[in-house]
């Protein structure tokens, strides 16, 4: 077991630095995943590194949160050269007694996740020391048996995580797309200096082949500098706790991840105690408390969320795509950055979002690059839905074939 929880940069006689070995805390731990956009990146250089992780950590290696929240786990499927930061431990099975996935999954059983919690102390935050940590009884069925749950188990997670780089790509390809129409007028150069604009003839067409002066700097012939709150808007739909059904699907910041419009984590209603705000699938959640602001996405189901996050639609479907483009842009957000006010807790509003000064193209091309990006933006909800009903089969099997209730044979018999 590694625990190098009261380690810092300042202790071994160095600092954080912009680049290097990253380090991680247990905000990056999240619903068995390891989520590096939940946290401001911090690194450290070589010498601290050394310093700082004696034993790297490796491939296999368990990773788990000991407060605030305690028992959050995640399976390291290759080796890192990160440094543990608050709050974590790192556990490595051993070989000939223990498989790594397996132990990964042996924490997150009821019996297990009840040992750790009951072993708990503190008044204000509960944590677990070390000592504690490893008088918690684990299952430990035959290693062959341990590997086979692990490889039932682990084809969920394996297609979930597919999912993910899918989701990605998608997101990837519509960003390029964006960027080439709407950022470095890439069709508008091709026609302007006579080369093939490399795209369909009819798409071509919509682009002129010409630049005019703006206040933004040269845009294409015909196009006009405007704001963003031309083709959105903020929808409020207030909603009073005591009337949401306790099945409702509810977004709150903690569950947005950072520069990734995919929202494929939510919770349901029935613990709210707060007013919250309704929103309707496929419209856009904007995180408006500073360092959240890259949390923005799209819904993928109806629901509610946290007052903390904007509702944005655009005016039209033909602005779709446009708008969640600019939105989740790093120069938005940067934007945004700057407007927020508060001091503890700087806010953005609206106003300042719907006054972002935007090229605004005619409506044929923005209908044009909605119809291009819809397919894609679908299929990343499709996976979103697949993989919470994946999640859901695995968190139903994972206790059946811990506790040997279900035959691993009859399971993968589900598996395949």
């Amino acid at each position: 077991m590694l625990d190098r929880r009261g380690v810092t940069p300042l202790k071994l006689g160095s600092a954080f630095k912009e680049s290097g070995h990253r380090v991680i805390s247990a905000k990056v731990i999240k619903s068995g995943t390891i989520d590096l956009s939940a946290d401001e990146p911090r690194f450290v250089d070589d010498s601290t590194y050394a310093k700082w992780m004696r034993i790297p950590l490796d491939a296999g290696d368990v990773i788990l949160t000991s407060e605030a929240p305690l028992g959050e786990v995640a399976y390291l499927r290759q080796k890192v050269d990160w440094c543990l930061g608050q709050r974590l431990f790192a556990i490595r099975a051993k070989q000939r007694i223990l498989d790594g996935r397996f132990l990964y999954y042996a924490i997150q059983s009821s019996d297990v996740q009840h040992d750790i919690l009951s072993r708990a102390s503190g008044t204000t935050v509960h944590g677990i020391r070390q000592s504690e940590l490893r008088k918690v009884l684990l299952p430990v069925p035959p290693l062959s048996e341990q590997r086979a749950i692990a490889r039932v188990l682990g084809a969920f997670d394996d297609k979930i995580e597919l999912n993910r780089k899918m989701s990605a790509t998608l997101e990837a390809m519509a960003r390029a797309l964006f960027k080439s129409w709407f950022v470095d007028f890439d069709p508008v150069r091709a026609k302007a200096e006579g080369r093939d604009p490399g795209i369909p003839p009819e798409i071509a067409a919509l682009f002129p082949d010409s630049f005019e002066d703006s206040e933004l700097g040269e845009i294409p012939k015909g196009w006009h500098v405007g704001a963003l709150g031309e083709v959105a808007m903020n929808q409020r739909r207030a909603i009073l706790h005591a009337n949401i059904p306790a099945e409702t699907p509810y977004i709150g910041l903690e569950h947005m991840p950072r520069r990734n419009i995919a929202l494929d984590r939510w919770e349901r209603a029935a613990q709210l105690e707060s007013n919250k705000s309704q929103f309707r699938r496929g419209e856009f959640l904007f995180g408006k408390l500073r360092p959240y602001f890259h949390k923005v996405g799209i819904a993928p189901i109806d629901g509610v969320c946290s007052t903390d996050i904007l509702v944005v639609s655009p005016s039209s479907k033909d602005w779709a795509a446009y708008v969640l483009m600019h939105l989740s842009s790093d120069e938005l957000v940067a934007h945004t950055d700057r407007c927020s006010t508060g001091t503890k807790m700087p806010r953005a509003s609206w106003d300042h979002i719907a006054g972002y000064e935007v090229n605004l193209p005619p409506t044929t091309i923005a209908r044009t690059f909605a119809k291009a990006i819809a397919p894609m933006m679908e299929r990343i909800i499709s996976a979103i839905h697949e993989s919470q009903t994946l999640a859901a089969l695995r968190d139903a099997l994972l206790p059946k074939l811990i506790s040997g209730e279900v035959r691993v044979t009859d399971a993968e018999r589900l598996v395949g």
